[in-house]
């Protein structure tokens, strides 16, 4: 099986090239939705996080204030730092038990593993090749004010809560322009796919 780290930066489009390869076959595992899961209310993270940084981060009905915390980590180093510690290895833990069920179900299938902090957390090294969904920079900051509804200052502080996405591209092993039209991030898709499976069949033992 081919593992595939996929990143990007904040409103880069990285689902809808997720969706796109799941459309052709491959097999996804998207960390923001364990991400979640492991902040469950009652999860031991949940707890962690409220002793680090207040009772204040939780909400009356027992979830994480989402809104506060990403107030919080996007804000200061340290508090993110301390974050990342808390949940980051236990979405993991989760990740290997996935690719482990999805290398028994398909030895020769394609998994796409979306993780937003791949090159920043050291993650890419986990994966047999890694893929980038970018746009430019102005293009990233206006999707990311209009999906947010934030002003350029509050875009542009979580954008800088990430590594520029020019020094991602240096990083990746396979580049999707996503500031163009869905055609044409769909014909860099069916490409990238053909290339996923070639390296796919190229890493499968021979009998």
């Amino acid at each position: 099986m081919l593992r595939v780290g996929l990143t990007g930066g904040i409103a880069s489009g990285k689902s809808t090239v997720d969706r796109m390869l799941v459309e052709r076959g491959a097999h996804l595992v998207d960390t923001d939705k364990l991400a979640r899961k492991v902040v469950e209310p009652g999860s031991p993270a949940l707890a962690e996080i409220a002793q680090a940084f207040g009772p204040e981060m939780i909400t009356p009905d027992g979830n994480l204030d989402r809104s506060r915390m990403r107030k919080k980590a996007f804000g200061d180093d340290q508090a993110r730092a301390k974050l990342n510690g808390i949940v980051h290895p236990r979405i993991n833990e989760l990740v290997t038990i996935e690719l482990e069920r999805l290398a028994e179900y398909d030895p020769q299938g394609v998994v796409i593993v979306d993780v937003p902090l791949l090159f920043e957390t050291g993650a890419d090294k986990r994966y047999d090749c890694t893929i980038l969904v970018y746009v430019p920079h102005q293009v990233q900051l206006q999707r990311l004010m209009a999906r947010d509804h934030c002003g350029p200052q509050a875009a542009q502080a979580a954008l800088d809560a990430q590594m520029p996405l020019e020094n991602k591209k240096k990083k990746a092993d396979f580049l999707v322009d996503n500031s163009g039209s869905l055609d044409e991030t769909l014909r860099q898709v069916e490409c990238l796919w053909r290339d996923l499976l070639d390296k796919a069949r190229s890493t499968q033992p021979r009998s």
